[in-house]
């Protein structure tokens, strides 16, 4: 019998998406256009922390890209701050402009996502230059 390897910090179902793309190249999850899209942006940014661990370049691209898609305000402060610690430039970039806007800063600013980005990335909120829209 092999050696058990004990993966910690990452949901069963996360890994085994992970696994399926490591063996397909795919993230079924990820590429359905219909269902619940809250389910598929929490499953990408869990996604995006297992890609660097294992440094599965592909995965993060396609993370980001569903990241992106589904960005609400809802959501966009939590992968801000993923995009800051995972070094995905383009989605932060994409990320900040979405906050920017005042009717939506409102909303995110009620968010658990906006208050842990300010608490563990403070150097973000340097990138805001707010609009008067």
């Amino acid at each position: 019998m092999g050696e058990i390897i004990e993966i910690k910090d990452m949901e069963p179902s996360v890994f085994k998406s992970m696994l399926h793309f490591i063996y397909s190249d795919s993230v079924p999850e990820l590429e359905e256009t219909g269902g619940n899209s809250d389910v598929s942006v929490v499953l990408a940014q869990h996604l995006l922390v297992a890609e660097d661990w294992f440094g599965l370049e592909r995965l993060k691209h396609l993370c980001e890209i569903k990241m992106y898609e589904l960005m609400d305000a809802n959501n966009v402060a939590t992968s801000c701050t993923l995009a800051e610690q995972h070094n995905c430039s383009e989605l932060k970039a994409a990320c900040v402009e979405f906050i920017k806007w005042p009717e939506v800063l409102a909303k995110v600013m009620q968010t658990e996502g906006f208050e842990h980005m300010i608490k563990s990335c403070p150097t973000i909120l340097e990138e805001f230059h707010w609009k008067n829209h």
